[in-house]
């Protein structure tokens, strides 16, 4: 995962940021294959070093999996062991007053822990583009201070009920706005088998899914999900290293 230092130097990159999160177009960083070349990629030789490649095998496509809405006593533990059986790390856009809640601050030391990434989704998960400046950097700070007493790091990925900030605030934050490309609709059904077929038949490369992990039928879909893009070669990223690297 990128150190904070590091993460805080991309976090003007803005073309960047506009080039994963609305254009969606590849990033491949040397990885050595174009679109459509998903999976185990074998390497060419290389001249100066008059070895061969042949066999190695390069990572995947990159993806990200978000979850909003948490922490949840009794899903997000379910999820959290799950991605563990996977190993994959996530991200988590968490509301301050559920981690006031049930013991949840144990949850979100686990995240930590288990190299999961942590971003504020509000304390009262309230709509911040119906509030003022300061109202809305108010509900962000709590959030920020009950994060960091917990984890000891600083908070640096913000993802806003709704996507919406009052006008302008959005460049006036020193985090990144992580928006999404995938949705699902997972909080409008229960339907597993469809929140599993809207992802699915829908991902791309560098695409950003949004789940919650405070439903059962998404913590279900979620892990479900894991594993048919696992078995289609993809490899599950926190959203920083879709930014960063």
């Amino acid at each position: 995962m990128a150190s904070n230092g590091y993460l805080k130097r991309w976090m003007q990159a803005v073309g960047l940021i506009y080039v994963l999160l609305f254009l969606r177009t590849p990033v491949y960083a040397g990885m050595g294959h174009m679109p459509g070349s998903y999976g185990s990629v074998q390497t060419e030789a290389d001249p100066a070093s008059g070895e061969e490649a042949e066999g190695q095998t390069l990572p995947g496509p990159r993806i990200a999996l978000t979850f909003d809405d948490g922490p949840d006593a009794g899903t997000t533990p379910v999820l959290l062991d799950g991605l563990k059986e996977r190993s994959v790390k996530a991200t988590f856009f968490v509301i301050g007053e559920n981690i006031e809640k049930d013991g949840n601050k144990a949850v979100i030391e686990r995240m930590h822990e288990e190299g999961h990434l942590i971003g504020n989704h509000t304390y009262h998960h309230v709509n911040l583009a119906g509030l003022t400046k300061e109202e809305a950097h108010r509900e962000l700070a709590m959030t920020d201070e009950l994060i960091t007493g917990i984890t000891g790091e600083e908070v640096l990925l913000v993802r806003p009920p709704f996507g919406a900030f009052p006008e302008r605030m959005e460049e006036e934050l020193d985090k990144l706005y992580i928006k999404w490309t995938v949705d699902p609709l997972d909080w409008t059904t229960e339907n597993v088998d469809e929140i599993v077929r809207r992802v699915v038949t829908e991902v791309e490369e560098n695409d950003i899914i949004l789940l919650h992990d405070c439903y059962e039928s998404s913590v279900e879909a979620a892990l479900r999900i894991v594993d048919v893009l696992q078995d289609e070669g993809y490899e599950f990223v926190t959203a920083d290293r879709l930014l960063v690297e």
